[in-house]
């Protein structure tokens, strides 16, 4: 027998799933403290508020809104670190830069992949595996994209001269360290390094094998990253870094900083790049441009454009328009 009868109110009026109201109000979170997103794994994230690392996890209200590591983020809930314990992220401040990339390039999803950052770092072997030109553009690309200071860190200088490699990039104005393992296995180099990174958040990337990792053990001595090898028949390394990781200088470093080991790089998409956001980060060569036609990209074939313009006029390096022109064409060459 069925429990309500047709002239029963209950029958024409029964609850219906989900009628719960909703409202526009959310809670102030006066009692959020603030923390920095140190390394992100499977929905989880780990924190550092103050002295105590703390794992956290987004609160729905945040919706599909992504956390990355370097965020600065608003948390409450359990911030004492203790083992079991688990806070909730319920604000991300805004960021001041966003390093992108997208898994190719005609992918039109774009991938952050750290935030916050003030350099990038290219780290790349001079040899054993041989330095492979398309992604130290890709990623200087990204760099100027995202307004991040760039910095080229050549690893292994006792296996090549770094200055072949340099030729290319002088006329850039990309500035530079080298690094050699010592006898004693130390890395010889390592002080210009420090410099350039004191005071910063830089991110280091960069392909597998080319001492990413040997250098972040040395610059952060209980970071304890993997190391990888590099296989003698692809000459390609073996990913060790499965994700980013946001790791403090040492404090009696002069001025402190941070860096960003990020995992090894094998794709760096750049469809959110445009050829007018590139250009912009050359103020010489922009100032030169503005009497381009309509739509000009600037690239080698474009007519008319003002950089030919002002190469013939004596205006313009032509070493340097050349490789501004390398960066714009990196967007489209598949071979990094």
């Amino acid at each position: 027998m069925a429990r309500y009868t047709d002239h029963d109110v209950e029958h024409y009026e029964r609850p219906r799933k989900r009628t719960r109201p909703r409202t526009k109000d959310r809670p102030a979170h006066d009692d959020a403290v603030d923390g920095v997103v140190v390394t992100v794994d499977r929905g989880r994230y780990t924190l550092l508020i103050g002295d105590a690392v703390v794992t956290a996890m987004k609160a729905r209200p945040l919706g599909r809104k992504g956390v990355v590591t370097g965020d600065r983020v608003r948390v409450v809930g359990d911030v004492s670190g203790v083992d079991g314990s688990l806070a909730r992220i319920v604000e991300v401040t805004p960021r001041t830069t966003v390093l992108r990339r997208t898994a190719d390039d005609d992918d039109p999803v774009e991938r952050v992949l750290v935030s916050n950052a003030s350099q990038l770092v290219v780290v790349t072997a001079l040899a054993d595996p041989e330095p492979r030109t398309g992604l130290i553009d890709r990623a200087l690309v990204a760099a100027y994209d995202a307004g991040l200071s760039p910095l080229l860190c050549l690893t292994k200088s006792d296996l090549a001269d770094p200055e072949v490699l340099l030729s290319t990039y002088r006329s850039l104005g990309v500035p530079w360290v080298v690094t050699q393992r010592g006898p004693d296995r130390t890395i010889l180099g390592l002080e210009a390094v420090q410099e350039r990174l004191a005071g910063e958040v830089s991110v280091l990337v960069g392909h597998s094998g080319v001492g990413k990792s040997t250098l972040v053990n040395a610059l952060v001595p209980d970071a304890h990253r993997k190391i990888g090898h590099v296989n003698a028949v692809t000459g390609r390394g073996r990913h060790t870094s499965t994700s980013a990781v946001l790791l403090p200088l040492p404090d009696d470093w002069a001025g402190g900083g941070w860096i960003i080991d990020t995992p090894g790089i094998r794709s760096f998409g750049l469809a959110h790049v445009k050829p007018e956001t590139l250009i912009e980060a050359f103020p010489d060569l922009d100032e030169m441009t503005e009497d381009c036609p309509r739509g000009c990209t600037h690239g080698e074939d474009e007519p008319e454009c003002g950089l030919d313009v002002a190469i013939t006029d004596g205006a313009a390096d032509p070493d340097r328009v050349t490789s501004f022109r390398r960066l714009l064409a990196a967007r489209s060459v598949t071979d990094y």
